[in-house]
């Protein structure tokens, strides 16, 4: 199978449902969503077995919906078939207040960092925030584009940065504080500025 066509030389390439230019807001949304999966599969590859068998299962499950996503992204056709759910997005949900609770009470802010498989998370993490942008933008453009795909990025950050936590709690490694800052999170929330 040959993987090259050559007919993306000139600027433009080929989506569900016809031809945009390569750097159309949709196509930066989904590439950018490819982006993501990629810091995931770096993740995998950095995580123990044993250690971590739990989420390895669950981030090549997420690995899957991010392809979809991308699917849902890419597709321009009068019949746009979603592959993405509601459930999903529960699921996360339910992933990250388990690993909240798992995790150290958070008093401050924090960076990227700490072990290895944390940063590639967080990496994955800042990405996802960028497609969520490019979908904002996408939506506003094209208002048949998926809602559930903006869902499911919002939800998936923020299921990073629980997991990033986690990751560093079970490898026994501190979160790296931010040391500017005060002591902004009580019970998990932000205080109120007095």
């Amino acid at each position: 199978m040959r993987i090259y066509t050559k007919t993306g030389d000139k600027g433009r390439t080929s989506i569900i449902g016809g031809r945009v230019d390569k750097d159309d807001t949709r196509v930066e949304a989904y590439g950018t969503v490819d982006e993501v999966n990629c810091f995931v599969g770096q993740a995998i590859t950095e995580l123990d077995v044993k250690l971590f068998k739990d989420i390895l299962g669950d981030l090549e499950k997420i690995q899957h919906e991010l392809f979809d996503c991308g699917g849902a992204l890419a597709n321009v056709s009068e019949k746009r078939n979603v592959m993405l759910h509601q459930e999903s997005i529960d699921y996360l949900e339910t992933k990250i207040d388990e690993y909240i609770a798992e995790s150290p009470e958070l008093e401050r802010f924090i960076l990227p960092g700490g072990s290895k498989p944390s940063a590639s998370i967080h990496i994955a993490r800042t990405i996802t925030r960028r497609a969520e942008r490019l979908v904002v933008k996408l939506l506003k453009a094209d208002p048949n584009t998926p809602e559930i795909t903006l869902q499911y990025l919002n939800r998936l950050s923020d299921y990073f940065f629980a997991l990033a936590r986690v990751i560093n709690y079970r490898l026994q490694v501190n979160d790296v504080e931010y040391v500017r800052s005060a002591k902004v999170f009580s019970d998990g929330k932000r205080k109120e500025e007095k």
